[in-house]
């Protein structure tokens, strides 16, 4: 079976290749998702992006995202659920925090350019991309989710872990799994202990 993973802002494709390599998938996508618009970079557009580059898949396909990639990922099992198999979200929120991404927002604005230069992203289409998530809320749209759920969040990261344990109750065939000592890239900092999980799926 096909499995796509997403990865998260500031990070890029090749964040997942450790994961990757200690599992034991053998069709495996993990596609750059600031790529995927060729427009102004905003959520809308790597949504429609996302849809596009797998509108043409045939069968069901795991789909794993984590934080930025996870809201990806979340949507896009809503608007096609019967593409995604098994959802499995990574340090993921459901209902984008307003005030913490202003003040991140905030935060980037200080920053200098060069900081940005690893992401594969300039400073101002992060602002805009940012910016662009506020006023998303899958709230009410998770019911429409009909595949296994596993949810993944490190134990230290504080601003995703709540809204984790929020989806394992509002998510009634969801999994949650909490990483000792993990942090918010849990696929760079603990990648075996998402491989033994998605290898158990």
């Amino acid at each position: 079976m096909k499995a796509v993973f997403l990865h998260g802002l500031g990070q890029t494709a090749k964040d997942w290749q450790t994961v990757v390599e200690n599992t034991s998938l053998s069709d495996v996508d993990c596609p750059n998702l600031f790529s995927l618009t060729t427009g102004d970079c905003t959520y809308s557009s790597i949504l429609s992006g996302l849809e596009k580059l797998y509108e043409n898949e045939t069968e069901p396909f795991i789909l794993c995202g984590l934080s930025l990639g996870g809201v990806l990922a979340l949507d896009y099992t809503i608007r096609n659920r019967d593409m995604v198999a098994s959802l499995v979200l990574v340090s993921a929120q459901y209902k984008v925090p307003t005030l913490l991404i202003d003040f991140q927002n905030l935060m980037f604005r200080m920053m200098p350019d060069k900081s940005f230069e690893s992401m594969g992203l300039s400073k101002s289409n992060t602002i805009k991309l940012t910016h662009s998530m506020r006023s998303l809320d899958f709230s009410n749209k998770l019911c429409e989710i009909v595949c296994p759920v596993t949810i993944i969040c490190g134990e230290d990261d504080k601003a995703n872990l709540k809204a984790s344990k929020q989806l394992k109750g509002l998510l009634p065939q969801s999994k949650l799994h909490i990483i000792p000592d993990g942090g918010h890239e849990i696929n760079k900092s603990s990648p075996e202990a998402i491989s033994s999980i998605i290898n158990s799926l």
